[in-house]
């Protein structure tokens, strides 16, 4: 598999002389993963993101991004990566929908069919063709975080980058904005980091995850290996999906279940205990 990502304890030292480090397990992201970043608020994932982004540099330890430092080779790799920050309004700058989309290619000299094309099919693919002449402050928030993922996919690049892409999103935002993402990761290859405090949501959106608990990589694996640690999760004020702290607690009271990789797993061991719990 290709290394895109690769961070190995990097500590990092802001103009006030705060100190923030980053150690522990190396983080490592290969082509085509869905990777979920876990841990409470200070844990160390903004630190973790900006470095991979190019807008802080290490004075100790590693980062690469597709072979390069990010910090060093910010125009290289700029094009291979797309992002959506938390707070969407500080992302839109475009006075429509339309230029906003547009903008990174514009930059990059397409021709104006060429960026009429571009603009039109991401906004197909998003659903979002009937916004693309309206004023992004007056959309809704999921509509802004489509618009957002829109501008950050403009480029098709290699990695999208999400930070807590989640949040202020209604349940059928949300739904439609996990499966847009796994979409551009099955169809088109992109490789997803994301940052998210809705546990609940993680195994439908991560092949991999890192928990980050006060500047050090704890743990990683798939989300069945990561959610069984349990007493590892609250040591760092997280617990398991609640489907998966359900089946944790079956288990131990002697029920058959396996780990769980699906809803429709969980629904099948659940119709097979009510009709013969035995």
């Amino acid at each position: 598999m290709e290394h895109l990502i690769q961070v190995h304890c990097i500590k990092h030292i802001y103009p006030d002389k705060t100190e923030v480090s980053l150690c522990g397990l190396d983080f490592v992201v290969n082509s085509g993963d869905r990777v979920v970043i876990l841990g409470p608020n200070g844990a160390g994932k903004t630190t973790l993101i900006s470095h991979i982004l190019g807008l802080l540099s290490p004075v100790d330890g590693q980062v690469e991004v597709m072979g390069m430092r990010p910090d060093k080779n910010f125009n290289q790799i700029r094009k291979h990566i797309g992002v959506v920050f938390q707070n969407v309004d500080e992302q839109i700058i475009g006075p429509r929908v339309y230029d906003d989309i547009a903008f990174s290619l514009r930059n990059e000299r397409f021709s104006r069919q060429e960026v009429d094309e571009r603009v039109n099919k991401i906004a197909s693919m998003l659903g979002i063709e009937d916004l693309l002449d309206k004023i992004p402050h007056y959309l809704s928030g999921g509509q802004k975080k489509k618009v957002a993922l829109a501008g950050a996919i403009s480029m098709m690049p290699k990695i999208l980058i999400l930070d807590e892409p989640f949040d202020g999103l209604d349940p059928k935002s949300k739904t439609e904005m996990i499966a847009l993402l796994n979409r551009l990761n099955d169809e088109n290859g992109i490789t997803l980091v994301t940052t998210t405090h809705d546990i609940n949501i993680v195994p439908q959106i991560s092949d991999l995850i890192y928990v980050i608990n006060k500047g050090l990589i704890v743990t990683k694996g798939s989300p069945n290996e990561v959610f069984e640690q349990v007493e590892l999760l609250r040591e760092a004020n997280l617990e398991p999906p609640i489907l998966m702290d359900l089946f944790d607690r079956l288990r131990k009271r002697g029920y058959p279940l396996k780990p769980i990789d699906s809803m429709e797993n969980a629904m099948e061991q659940l119709e097979k205990i009510l009709i013969d719990p035995k």
